[in-house]
């Protein structure tokens, strides 16, 4: 990555933080994202403390942003002091040291593809209204588009021409398949195949065989919070 794509991609997950928090009442937003060469990689947080807190899940290999990637669902937590951690005893622990009264965790996700993960804290305890629960869920679903086209694939690969060689005729299927499940445009569709095969070490079209095969599906996993 050059350092003009570093600065473009530092300006991206500010911005992405700062939608976050200006839109529901939470104090500050970390970004992490998935990729094909390392698990995780922290892109950009909203302060030390949403940084901190990103850095300590990583470190201990428990919390609930690993949850959120499993389940691949919110993980919302509105009284996390006073709760118990039995499924992370160690990073429960460590929140006594901060501010923290609430986390809200959501999984970046498009389709079968695992993009990322957003963390939300506030430093006062309470729920979420489903209002404003829905409202992250979209911000979730805008900030999982912008950080795959921005991050697992190039810009030129927006171009659904780019690339397709010997198995096109697979991969325009795949792309048809994938359009209407997503219900967005060819480009998209190509793109989420591509982010795929990036991330789990395929070619694009070993992950259209999958889509054909009905083996990988795309279709959007929230519906039943919006």
């Amino acid at each position: 990555m050059t350092a003009n794509e570093s600065l473009v991609l530092d300006q991206l997950c500010s911005a992405l933080c700062t939608s976050f928090i200006e839109a529901i009442p939470v104090s500050g937003a970390a970004l992490s994202a998935f990729s094909g060469s390392a698990r995780e990689t922290m892109l950009g947080a909203s302060d030390e403390l949403a940084a901190r807190l990103d850095e300590l899940q990583f470190d201990l290999g428990e919390g609930p942003r690993w949850e959120a990637a499993r389940s691949r669902t919110p993980v919302v937590l509105p009284y996390v002091r006073s709760m118990t951690h039995e499924k992370w005893p160690v990073f429960g622990k460590a929140l006594t040291d901060t501010e923290v009264q609430a986390l809200f965790v959501f999984p970046l996700v498009i389709g079968a593809l695992d993009v990322g993960v957003v963390e939300l804290y506030r430093t006062t305890p309470g729920e979420l209204s489903h209002s404003e629960l829905v409202e992250a869920g979209v911000l979730a679903d805008g900030a999982a588009w912008s950080l795959l086209r921005r991050i697992l694939v190039p810009d030129d690969e927006d171009d659904p021409e780019a690339g397709l060689t010997p198995s096109r005729r697979e991969i325009h299927q795949a792309t048809g398949m994938v359009l209407a499940q997503t219900g967005g445009t060819a480009a998209d569709a190509l793109l989420l195949l591509r982010g795929h095969a990036f991330a789990n070490g395929q070619t694009v079209r070993e992950t259209s065989g999958a889509v054909l095969d009905r083996r990988l599906d795309f279709s959007p996993p929230f519906e039943s919070m919006k």
